[in-house]
């Protein structure tokens, strides 16, 4: 018995050195390694897999990733061009502040200009005063009153001096409250230059971040071939379609009709207010005018230029930018929005446009594309305000 287990146990030994002696297998451990002691440098990574010709490596969820699909491509110029837009309403915010802050600078320099002549004129009077002491002696004038004889001309000298002090001292507070005044504005006027600086930093900043966006873009646009570009732009349309008639669908706004795809004037203005409807027809009239990112027409514009520009030909001047438009102006609920009011898109406020009725607004897209009609539905909205309220 126990010689047959001793011969099994020298097999086993035999038949393990001969696996460990095979030139042709490589042992692969699958325990993990006991963790390196505090301190000791991480263990570097093995090497990418080299996958054959033609074949993607799995994705997390078990999809091939392999190249983007087309999908993939339109959500990312998607992205690219909502970044542009939020830089846009930091350029145009900052670009209105340059244009505050360069005119009060301009205030400040020439009441500073103002304040410095009237400095000068009051030093020229008080050196008319000392000069005229000078002429006459260096005698003050009670001293001069005491010297003469006659009781008329010394009470008449008496009320010419009261009043000569009076004059010099009051000659004395306005020199020194204008001197005051002077370090005042010297102070503000260099506070607004350097707000003027931050503003400037800023507007700087933003521009170049909108270029860098739309030039990724249209780097990503331009790399397609020409029939998916043509694919690009028919996925673009079917996805504003399927948002706008899930809009539609879900009862959020009444129509007047079945109108309510983009594209259809339906009844464009009924039901607007008599400023609304004056800043309906501005907007509608610059349909097939270009996107321009900072543009407040004529000639172009972006999507807060527009609706501020319009709100401005109907004698209601609103702010300039999306976001402030939103932030500043009173808030109606989706299902009370009237033609005339101004819907706000995204969740960062970067996109507007005016709504003209049954489901429709007219609104500056994007970048290469122009002024349109669009599906009210068809981006994510944030809600609602209305600049006649």
């Amino acid at each position: 018995m126990n010689r047959r287990r001793c011969a099994a146990a020298a097999t086993s030994l035999a038949c393990a050195l001969a696996v460990l002696a095979s030139p042709d297998l490589t042992l692969r451990a699958y325990a993990a390694p006991p963790p390196a002691p505090v301190g000791s440098p991480s263990p570097v990574a093995p090497p990418p897999v080299e996958l054959p010709p033609g074949m993607s490596a799995p994705s997390p969820s078990g999809t091939k990733s392999g190249t983007k699909s087309l999908e993939d491509v339109r959500e990312e110029i998607e992205e690219l061009y909502q970044k542009a837009a939020s830089a846009t309403d930091a350029y145009n915010l900052a670009d209105e502040l340059v244009k505050k802050q360069s005119a009060e600078v301009v205030d400040l320099a020439g009441d500073l200009v103002g304040i410095q002549r009237r400095i000068d004129a009051l030093k020229a009077s008080a050196g008319a005063a000392a000069r005229a002491q000078y002429r006459d002696a260096g005698l003050p004038p009670d001293a001069r009153l005491i010297l003469t004889g006659d009781p008329q001309l010394f009470l008449d000298g008496m009320g010419r001096i009261k009043q000569g002090q009076k004059a010099t001292s009051d000659l004395l507070l306005e020199l020194t409250r204008q001197q005051e005044d002077l370090k005042t504005y010297a102070a503000d006027s260099s506070t607004h230059w350097q707000q003027l600086k931050a503003a400037r930093a800023k507007k700087e900043k933003a521009k170049k971040e909108i270029k860098k966006r739309i030039s990724a873009a249209k780097k990503l646009e331009a790399s397609l071939a020409e029939k998916d570009r043509k694919r690009l732009a028919a996925l673009d349309r079917a996805a504003a379609q399927r948002a706008q008639t899930a809009w539609l669908d879900s009862g959020a706004v009444p129509l007047s009709g079945s109108a309510g795809s983009a594209g259809s004037a339906g009844s464009v203005g009924g039901g607007a207010s008599e400023q609304g409807g004056k800043a309906i027809e501005f907007a509608m009239a610059q349909i097939g005018k270009p996107y321009v990112w900072g543009g407040a027409g004529p000639y172009s514009y972006d999507c807060s230029g527009l609706t501020s520009q319009a709100w401005l030909a109907a004698g209601r001047p609103i702010p300039r930018t999306s976001q402030e438009q939103w932030r500043l102006l009173p808030r109606v609920d989706i299902k009370n929005m009237r033609p005339g009011d101004l819907i706000i898109y995204h969740s960062d406020a970067s996109h507007v446009g005016m709504y003209v009725g049954d489901g429709q607004i007219v609104h500056a897209p994007r970048p290469g594309r122009n002024v349109t009609l669009a599906g009210a539905g068809s981006m994510v909205i944030l809600g609602v305000v209305r600049p006649d309220r």
